[in-house]
């Protein structure tokens, strides 16, 4: 909102409006909004959720200090939503196709997990919202945001070739905040269910070679590979963040990793001659989701004044599962999809943990009469926790390791 009113005030001669038209100062205004809307309105959130007695219901597991968070708010996630979408309203370009994607998958898997804690705290239902309409959720939004992909006359993917004769044409120049030169460079794109593999030289992937064998269609049935790909990816890191989020800030502080890696490829996804310099795909328009980035990092990282250990405040579903939504949706709008494996390497874990863990459990139980574990207790993190290691130790050692798959992934870019 703020960018088109500078644009009407630039109109009118009104100085230092011009700022508003740098994707810098935009995501630099995003961050710190989103920073403060979190840390000055934490603890009235905290003491609404209080007084309506939405405290956390916890389950006697044996683990270290775990019975001294009964009763510690949860649904905190409403206020990462509303610090992650008023900075976009305020900053970005609404008329943005990957903004609105964006906005979208916040509101809507916001809602899901909204829903699913008010059936477990107001309602009582300890399961919360049945896996099936969880599902029925998930696939109506890879189904919009891929359909938008495909129908969207915006979206479109840049050949490297392409950006190779573009930048040549341009050299000399700098766009990398101007919208007109995008638009330009938009006319060289083309539709495409590309993305990118990591390490590897030629490093683009079409999903079309899933149905090569169907000769002139496999493009268009390509596009419902792709679809169920973002369906996958979508349920995958938005249920490895609900599952990482079992511990004070551990949770936020990973997710707020991602976002950063997140943000510096759209930025450069979205530059033509970084693009070209990086010999990646150029997505035009693409960089204006790091003003979504920014509000993502600002929310997360204020989330954390509160739920840092001993937290004061939990996300509950509310949260996670909207922020693992929004990571697997970035992720395949800048066609980086296939490097969440890396990137999001913590939730990778946590989900793995679970599916070994139970898998082996019913293998033993099934052939030796009694299951047997292979963690002491998983998610992953809670195998530490019976080792006797402090919560807080375990959180800071999983921030470092996001660090460094967060730098393994920025590496890709050049290491193939």
């Amino acid at each position: 909102m703020l960018y088109y009113l500078s644009t009407l005030l630039q109109d009118l001669n009104i100085p230092g409006m011009g700022v508003f038209n740098y994707l810098t100062f935009r995501s630099g205004g995003a961050f710190i909004t989103s920073l403060i809307i979190t840390i000055i309105f934490g603890k009235y959130v905290i003491q609404f959720l209080q007084k309506k007695q939405m405290g956390e219901i916890v389950r006697d597991l044996g683990l270290e200090g775990q019975m001294q968070k009964k009763g510690t708010p949860t649904m905190g996630g409403v206020l990462i939503l509303g610090a992650i979408i008023i900075p976009t309203l305020l900053f970005a370009k609404l008329s943005n196709v990957y903004i609105l994607l964006l906005l979208f998958t916040t509101v809507w898997f916001g809602f899901v997990g909204f829903f699913d804690d008010y059936l477990k705290k107001i309602k009582g239902n300890k399961d919360g919202l049945a896996g099936k309409w969880k599902i029925l959720a998930q696939v109506i939004l890879g189904l919009c945001v891929g359909l938008t992909l495909y129908l969207s006359n915006d979206v479109v993917v840049v050949k490297k070739a392409t950006v190779q004769n573009v930048t040549e044409i341009q050299k000399g120049k700098h766009y990398a905040d101007d919208n007109i030169e995008q638009t330009r460079a938009q006319r060289f794109g083309e539709k495409s269910t590309k993305s990118t593999i990591p390490f590897l030289k030629n490093n683009e992937f079409d999903y079309k070679w899933f149905v090569s064998f169907m000769g002139d269609k496999a493009q268009m049935f390509a596009w419902i590979v792709f679809v169920i790909a973002v369906i996958f990816i979508t349920t995958a890191v938005s249920n490895g963040v609900n599952l990482t989020d079992g511990l004070d800030g551990l949770a936020a502080g990973t997710t707020a990793i991602v976002g950063v890696v997140l943000g510096i490829l759209a930025y450069l996804s979205g530059n033509i001659f970084y693009a070209d310099y990086l010999n990646i795909m150029y997505i035009p328009h693409s960089g204006e989701m790091v003003v979504f980035a920014s509000a993502f990092i600002g929310a997360t990282l204020g989330f954390l004044w509160y739920n840092s250990f001993p937290a004061q405040i939990f996300m509950g579903d509310t949260g996670s599962l909207a922020l693992g939504g929004i990571i697997g949706v970035f992720a395949v709008l800048i066609r980086k999809e296939l490097l969440l494996p890396i990137l999001c390497g913590i939730f990778f874990m946590e989900s793995l943990s679970v599916i070994i863990q139970v898998t082996y459990f019913k293998h033993t139980k099934k052939k030796y009469g009694e299951g047997r574990r292979i963690f002491l207790m998983t998610p992953f993190h809670h195998h530490y926790q019976k080792k006797g290691l402090p919560e807080s130790r375990i959180v800071a050692r999983f921030w470092i390791i996001a660090l460094l798959l967060g730098a393994c992934a920025l590496i890709t870019l050049k290491l193939r």
